[in-house]
Parts: structure tokens; C-alpha cells; sequence
């Protein structure tokens, strides 16, 4: 429906020519490209979507193409929300807070992880305040997601385990929330099998095209779970550590999604015992019980992470100790927590931060 776009992406993947496809793409097509936006950081920032938002207005925009990853796609929901509602993204922090269509958005992710491609969420960071925002409507979702596998044969081993465990921490989480019903089950089941079975290939064979493709349509169906089922207590620990120390969102999640299986295990055992089978643990063959099944699918998660190449300890990746009471208070105060299948103290928190230290 639209005749005017503008493209969202970073400086990197502008120079890759992976942005150049895509104009080529509008060629001939009715379409025209007005602008490029490509001041897209790694962790999307409230004042980088507010000066996306007032160039495409400049440029008369009506509708959004974001070419790249959970950063770029998020950042392109932010810039469609002010260009489609007027003030600042501030005023729509939290969730259901839109009311109508927003313009049209399409997404074309250059990750396999995020799923932000189909999901109701974005996630953007506000420097000011050290804290990841979270935004969320029926709305924001994409109209169109383009899944092209060969846009993601360039990403380099770190980055596609980073996301692929981001993928797989949406899936586990929303399987064990309480909120989790038959669909969002059957997604996130799925996502995870399909994970653990192509992820290490993605990861040491760049180039496969099958594993490349089958990761990104893991991302997306974990995304579907998740937007129904929410995520839990380790989204919400990421989210600090990405707010307080730049961790990368999936870097984080990898490094956290073991400890907090490990803190839901007395509540969930039954549903992380089918988590385990998923990921490929031989449950009835070796007769185990609920918690042990549980127990090696948490085992099946560290190896799994450290087989990609990952860090294992928040310690390797920049997060300080002295921010531990400071991020606790971040994750217990995130909506994702709401969704966590045990509820949690702040002293907890820090302690499951100190043990992934």
C-alpha cells in the first residue's frame, strides 16, 4: 500500500551490498526509494529511533523496509509507531497502547534469532536512564517477513550462535510460561527441535544454505511462541545486562538461559523435561524421571552454547559485579518477569547473577 520507502539498516550491512538488492528490488515496482536510514547501533537506541523517525517524515515515508537484525527491525517498529501516531516513542512505553494500524513495514532479517520479524514487541534501549524499554502491541507486528537465507550466509560463527541461543531461550521460555497453550506449545517445541539440530551446522558451516534457512524459520516460529506465551526471568536478566553493560541480547541469554531453567526447575520439571526431549535427550529411553530429564535438558542447553563457541560467564563479557543490585532491580521491575513461572525477590536475582558470574 505504500509509494514512498525508506529503508532501515546499519553502516556494516550497507557496505556489505545486501541493501543493494534490495533497492533493486523496488526497481520498476511502483515503488520509491525516498531515503536510507543506517545509523542503526547494535542495541537499538530511543534517541537513534527518534531521529529515524523525523528524517523518513522529512522524506514524506509511507512505508518502512527494515533490512537486518533484532536491531534494525526494532528500530523500524519505533520509527512506524511515531511516524504513524506523532510525539515521542516514550509516550508508548509498555504494552497495548496503540489503537489502530500503523503504515506498512516490511522485514527482511539478516539474523536467525530475534523473530522480531513477526513478533508484537521491540525492545529499545534508552541511554539516559541505562535501561532496555519494551514496547508492545498487536500492532507492531511487520505486514510482510521475508525470509532469504542467503542474506544470512556472511554472518560470522559468534554472531549466528548468539542469535540462534536467543532463538532458542524465546522458545524454552514461552514453553514454560504460564501463560503457554497449545499453539504457542506446539511453535515452541518445534523451534526448539529444529534448533538443536541446525544450529551447530549454521555455526561451523556457514555456508550451508539449508541450515541457514531452516535457523531463520526457527526464529520466526520461536517468535510466534513467544508472542503468545511471553518469555521469563531470563529475558528480563538480559534485558539489564544489555541495558546496564552493552551485553549483546543473545551473548546474554546463552550465558543466563542454564541458570534460569535451573531456578524454575521446582515449578516447571514436567515441561522442561519435554524441553529436554526436544533438544534431542534420549527421556524414555533412559527411563528418567521429571526432574532428571529436566536436569539433563538444562546440561543439553550448556553444551549446546559452548559446542556454538559462547561464552559461558557473564564475567567474560563485560558485566561487573558492582551492577549486580543495580541490574536485579532493573529485571525485577521488566514486564517480562510477570511471565516467569516462579516469582522471584531481588535477592534472588543477584544471586543467580553471582552464580553466572
Amino acid at each position: 500500500g505504500g509509494t514512498r520507502a525508506v529503508i532501515v539498516t546499519d553502516k556494516v550491512l550497507r557496505q556489505t551490498g545486501l541493501v543493494d538488492r534490495v533497492v533493486e528490488g523496488l526497481a520498476g515496482s511502483g515503488v520509491e526509494m525516498v531515503g536510507i536510514f543506517d545509523e542503526v547501533p547494535p542495541n537499538s537506541e530511543v534517541q537513534v529511533v527518534e531521529r529515524g523517525a523525523a528524517l523518513a517524515g522529512q522524506w514524506n515515508c509511507d512505508v518502512l523496509i527494515a533490512v537486518g537484525g533484532g536491531s534494525v527491525i526494532d528500530t523500524a517498529k519505533g520509527m512506524n509507531i511515531i511516524l504513524s501516531e506523532g510525539g515521542s516513542i516514550l509516550d508508548y512505553e509498555g504494552a497495548g497502547l496503540l489503537n489502530r494500524p500503523l503504515r506498512p513495514l516490511i522485514a527482511i532479517p539478516t539474523t536467525a534469532g530475534t523473530g522480531s520479524e513477526v513478533t508484537i514487541a521491540a525492545v529499545i534501549k534508552d541511554n539516559a536512564r541505562g535501561i532496555k524499554l519494551e514496547f508492545s502491541s498487536p500492532f507492531i507486528p511487520p505486514n510482510v517477513a521475508i525470509l532469504d537465507p542467503e542474506l544470512t550466509l556472511g554472518l560470522p560463527p559468534g554472531l549466528t550462535a548468539s542469535t540462534g541461543m536467543d532463538a532458542l531461550t524465546h522458545a524454552i521460555e514461552a514453553y514454560a510460561s504460564p501463560f503457554a497453550e497449545p499453539v504457542s506449545d506446539a511453535l515452541g517445541l518445534h523451534a526448539i527441535r529444529m534448533i538443536a539440530a541446525n544450529l551447530p551446522l549454521a555455526v561451523r558451516h556457514g555456508d550451508d544454505l539449508e541450515a541457514r534457512g531452516n535457523m531463520l524459520l526457527a526464529a520466526s516460529i520461536a517468535g510466534m511462541s513467544f508472542s503468545n506465551a511471553l518469555c521469563g526471568i531470563v529475558h528480563a536478566m538480559a534485558h539489564a545486562c544489555g541495558g546496564r553493560f552493552s551485553v549483546p541480547h543473545g551473548v546474554a541469554n546463552a550465558i543466563l538461559l542454564p541458570f534460569g531453567m535451573e531456578f524454575n526447575l521446582e515449578v516447571v520439571a514436567p515441561r522442561l523435561a519435554e524441553v529436554a526431549a526436544a533438544l534431542g535427550v534420549d527421556v524414555a529411553g533412559q527411563k528418567m524421571d521429571a526432574e532428571s530429564a529436566a536436569c539433563a535438558g538444562i546440561a543439553a542447553v550448556r553444551h549446546l552454547s559452548q559446542d556454538c563457541g559462547l561464552s559461558s560467564r557473564l564475567s567474560q563479557v563485560g558485566v561487573k559485579r558492582d551492577g549486580f543490585a543495580q541490574m536485579a532491580g532493573d529485571a525485577l521491575g521488566d514486564a517480562m518477569m510477570i511471565s516467569n513461572p516462579r516469582s522471584a525477590t531481588e535477592e534472588e536475582i543477584v544471586a543467580l547473577y553471582e552464580r553466572a558470574f
